[in-house]
């Protein structure tokens, strides 16, 4: 039975007890006349109002009766369809820590509080309000680092991948436990990532008289896991960049934090950790987006430190198609990516990327002996929302796995978000260029986490 067989049937018999348990916060009689005050606040307390709220990312606040009742008709919709809360996976619940979709139960609830009236039931029955954080959702950072100085966003125009270095000045090994990167200008940032490198150590300059000074060694880097990226190893390397003063350094590092809309703040299980090295460098890689009236940026990283050495050290890495091309006005066009594994590694999500042509995605997991079960299905990929799919069970996967993914996209004009259906697409930075890329975050179980070496 594969694993998402074994969900389905877990999934299954965890419906049917709750069938036969019925709610337990709820009355029959609530379930047939519900209220906002009893029975839809608490669900969209829990759920909604993390986005729905005044300072939230959404166009409404549903904390109050009062700011929800003017988008009855939207909410219903919303409901009924099923993509609101966003989540675009499909499969069994339980399947991903942060599975962002309402139960059975509370769409009931919610599509019969409309279909009853819409009542707002007694306001001195609410739930207590949620309470949210003003600054770093992580709490008070043990570490924060910025851009040094403001970045302004002109009001129109095209703005191109800005790059920002950082130093950490770091002189031993910090263990990141949790990370949440805040940018200045929300409105205009689309998305950030921060790689992070540390430079090759540099000879000291030694007096006249002495001997040539040995060259202090780096810190090691990990051992690439990557056996075979198939369509990386023909992809020629990327043109140089046009934007000199904010360029990306070669190398910039590895990737070990992202934000856009849908994901940002990321937690490491207990006994894990990411690693910062003594001398890091921060590369803040900024997408901004220009909206009519200017802007100054300085965004910033936060950190929290774990309190020892972890058992296994988490890594953030990426996989990538880059030589596709997508024809003009072509409405399914399947590109595929993959990455093996030669040794065993525990997955803990992966990241599905491309712009305004994507459609879906799909993820099958190839076993060592060929068989092969599907770890992730994206029918309805939503650029606005970027996703951090992770499990709630790592993947253990064994040496000789590899991982395949395959998207769809429409460049054709029946595709509404499609920018210019008349052209052909290739790999870019830009949104109306495109991407296959997948981010992945794991560990190796089996290696030894030391100390960085040093001098």
């Amino acid at each position: 039975m594969t694993r998402i067989a074994k969900l389905l049937v877990a999934a299954g018999l965890a419906l049917v007890a709750a069938l036969l348990v019925h709610r337990p916060d709820i009355s029959a009689a609530n379930l047939a006349d519900p209220t906002f005050a009893e029975d839809v606040a608490p669900i969209v307390y829990k759920n909604c109002v993390s986005c729905h709220r005044t300072g939230g990312i959404a166009p409404f606040s549903l904390v109050e009766y009062d700011s929800a009742a003017p988008y009855l008709t939207e909410i219903k919709d919303a409901v009924a369809r099923g993509y609101m809360p966003p989540w675009h996976a499909e499969g069994p619940r339980h399947v991903f820590k942060n599975d962002r979709r309402l139960s059975d139960a509370d769409k009931q609830v919610i599509l019969q509080w409309l279909a009853t009236g819409a009542k707002p039931g007694d306001a001195r029955k609410l739930p207590p309000r949620p309470t949210f954080p003003t600054s770093w959702a992580i709490g008070t950072p043990d570490a924060i680092y910025s851009m040094a100085l403001d970045y302004t966003v002109p009001a129109s125009g095209t703005v191109e991948y800005m790059h920002f270095q950082v130093p950490t000045n770091l002189t031993e090994d910090k263990w990141v436990q949790a990370v949440e990167i805040m940018p200045g200008a929300r409105e205009a940032v689309h998305h950030v990532i921060v790689y992070a490198r540390v430079p090759a150590a540099q000879p000291a300059t030694p007096p006249a008289s002495a001997a040539p000074a040995q060259p202090a060694a780096a810190a090691p880097a990990p051992t690439p896991l990557l056996i075979r990226n198939r369509d990386q190893e023909r992809t020629p390397p990327s043109p140089p960049r046009k934007d000199s003063m904010f360029a990306a350094p070669r190398p910039m590092g590895a990737i070990i934090a992202t934000t856009a809309v849908g994901t940002n703040v990321m937690e490491f299980p207990e006994g894990t950790a990411l690693r910062l090295r003594p001398g890091t460098i921060l590369t803040f890689q900024v997408h901004y987006t220009t909206h009519g009236v200017a802007h100054k940026d300085r965004t910033s990283i936060g950190f929290k430190f774990a309190r020892a050495m972890p058992a296994e050290e988490i890594y953030v890495s990426q996989f990538t198609n880059g030589s596709f091309m997508l024809p003009a006005g072509a409405k399914d066009v399947a590109v595929p990516a993959e990455i093996g594994f030669g040794q065993a590694v525990k997955i803990y999500g992966l990241l599905p990327h491309t712009h305004l042509r994507g459609t879906r995605w799909q993820y099958t997991l190839e076993k060592p002996d060929g068989t092969k079960e599907t770890l992730l299905d994206v029918p309805r990929y939503d650029f606005n929302w970027q996703t951090y799919y992770l499990f709630n069970t790592p993947l253990e996967l064994a040496p000789g796995s590899k991982i395949h993914s395959m998207a769809w996209y429409d460049n054709s004009a029946t595709n509404k978000h499609n920018p210019n259906p008349r052209v052909d697409v290739k790999w870019g930075d830009q949104s109306w260029e495109e991407m296959q890329y997948t981010g992945f975050i794991y560990s190796v179980p089996g290696r030894v986490v030391r100390p960085t070496n040093r001098p």
